[in-house]
């Protein structure tokens, strides 16, 4: 209604005034996550990405501060907004803060442009598993450990069992097919930009000022002054974030029946694994 009526005054008197939506996708990207450890998933972001691109706006802007986390669920959001972002004919300007790395960095690629930081951290494109493994502690507290399977290799990589080479191996190959999905979707949108660096996919991260050297981003700023340079002084930021009451839309933590005593405990339990994971994975880049 607003855009109508501003069409309709005389060109003296429209507004000149550019709104941008904003969007943070900011933490470890997993398909779980909850009212007490959130992260970012499609089902996390989608209504966010899709009221972003709702907007009559020449851009959307989209701020990335990830470590990385599930392939899967970095590639669904890296698509959903190159889908959204095709539909709508918008471009779609990234700036990343502290880092965007691994699945943080394929998320960024959704970019049509990818701004940094010069000490932001980039790249990372590789792919890691990791896990514990707890054989010899079986043995010294005396537990037995039972598994039963229908198939030979439904029990493979279990940590309490001695590490198999051929159970290494096909991860292994798991592994590369993931990472050469990552490395061509990287090729198809970096293109040319990209330099001739041998260590490019090795899983390797640099600063954003290296990063630009090696053609993973297009230049260094922060979002409020590109924006503003590109489309005005007057460029208003628009953050598009998910409604919240104050202690949840549903609940006292956003549940329509509310929760147990020892619902709240294994999920605090739960917690406390999922930020220990988090931490690492932020560690990983000196953060």
């Amino acid at each position: 209604m607003k855009r109508l009526f501003n069409r309709l005054l005389p060109k003296s008197w429209r507004s000149t005034v550019v709104t941008v939506p904003v969007i943070r996708l900011h933490g470890t990207i997993m398909a779980g996550g909850g009212q007490f450890r959130p992260s970012l998933s499609l089902a996390s972001t989608a209504g966010l990405i899709e009221k972003a691109f709702s907007f009559e706006a020449p851009a959307v802007a989209i701020s990335i501060n990830s470590p990385g986390g599930s392939p899967v669920q970095s590639r669904l959001i890296f698509k959903r907004i190159r889908d959204l972002a095709v539909e709508k004919n918008k471009k779609v300007l990234v700036f990343v803060e502290d880092v965007a790395a691994s699945g943080g960095y394929m998320i960024a690629v959704a970019g049509d442009e990818i701004f940094a930081d010069p000490s932001s951290i980039v790249g990372s494109i590789g792919v890691v598993s990791a896990s514990f493994g707890f054989p010899e502690l079986m043995k010294k507290i005396g537990v037995e450990r039972r598994v039963h399977t229908a198939g030979q290799n439904k029990a493979v990589l279990d940590p309490f069992k001695p590490e198999k080479k051929e159970d290494v191996e096909r991860l292994k190959v798991l592994q590369l097919e993931v990472h050469e999905t990552f490395i061509d979707l990287v090729k198809e949108r970096r293109g040319t930009k990209l330099a001739d660096d041998p260590d490019l996919f090795t899983g390797l991260f640099w600063t954003g000022k290296r990063g630009l050297e090696l053609g993973l981003v297009d230049a260094l700023g922060d979002m409020r002054t590109v924006l503003k340079t590109r489309f005005g002084p007057k460029t208003q930021l628009r953050l598009v974030a998910a409604p919240r009451g104050l202690f949840g839309r549903f609940g006292l933590f956003g549940s329509s029946k509310g929760f147990s005593a020892p619902d709240i405990a294994a999920a605090a339990a739960s917690g406390v694994i999922d930020a220990a994971e988090e931490r690492a994975s932020w560690a990983r880049f000196g953060l």
